[in-house]
């Protein structure tokens, strides 16, 4: 069933069209606990990326992520998965570097499966973080949290947005504000945005949650300035500008009469 909420066309699913979208969920998952096992020093992530494209093929999947195009990259992104290592806050392209006891690794991983989507990232430890490090993870982990509890029919976005911006920016952290979740199904991307941070610019883009909503709730945080740029000349991994280092967590997730059900959590 369609929708119009103010410019967006927002579609809403039924009940087995949210268990597809669970389907896809659960390679998500099993991709990125598997790869989490992996993560230690000397590993790399084009081996993870190796790992992910074999379990996704095995599974019957295709990786939502390779191949798509983004207007500031200059070519097509060229992996299953985005592996964005410390200060890479998204887009990070695997490659042969070697993981260093004390960095940080967000992996984000989309799959079609059946012809719908789920969409999950894990920010992962390789080995032991310094404390500071360690609550950038917990507090970026702490807003999806919040976000997923918070949901019901008949409230608005913005309300929790606030909630998770005012979580953040307590514990001294930073939202990044030029990327935010995203409405999900048969497509990665559909209406609506979902930001993780309220200002008035989005009053005009703010919704009521409705059943059979489903959404990709996906907080970026950062240590230090909130300002990113693009890191390279592929145009493809997004930096922090003050190379500060950033966490990025997310669960595709359905709206419920009675709440939220989160769909890529591998239930």
């Amino acid at each position: 069933m369609l929708m119009n909420a103010a410019t967006a066309t927002i579609v809403i699913k039924s009940p087995r069209e949210v268990e597809l979208m669970r389907a896809a969920g659960r390679v998500v998952h099993n991709v990125l606990t598997e790869l989490g096992g992996l993560v230690r020093p000397g590993a790399t992530t084009v081996a993870l990326e190796a790992r992910a494209a074999e379990m996704i093929r095995a599974a019957g999947g295709t990786a939502l992520f390779k191949g798509v195009r983004h207007p500031q990259a200059r070519l097509p992104f060229p992996a299953c998965i985005c592996a964005s290592v410390n200060e890479q806050v998204v887009h990070g392209i695997p490659d042969e570097r070697p993981l260093r006891e004390g960095d940080i690794v967000s992996i984000d991983c989309g799959v079609r499966l059946k012809g719908y989507c789920g969409d999950a990232a894990y920010t992962f430890t390789v080995g032991k973080p310094a404390p500071k490090v360690r609550r950038l993870l917990d507090v970026t982990l702490e807003a999806l949290d919040l976000a997923i509890r918070e949901i019901r029919p008949g409230d608005r976005w913005s309300r929790i947005a606030r909630q998770m911006q005012k979580l953040v920016e307590t514990a001294g952290f930073g939202v990044v504000r030029e990327f935010v979740g995203h409405g999900i199904g048969q497509e990665m991307h559909e209406d609506l945005k979902v930001p993780n941070y309220y200002d008035r610019t989005q009053r005009s883009s703010d919704f009521e949650l409705r059943p059979g909503m489903t959404l990709a709730i996906e907080p970026m945080v950062t240590a230090g300035r909130i300002e990113v740029v693009f890191g390279d000349e592929t145009g493809w991994p997004v930096v922090t500008k003050d190379r500060s280092w950033a966490a990025h967590f997310e669960h595709t997730v359905a709206v419920t009469a009675g709440g939220a059900d989160v769909l890529t959590d591998g239930k």
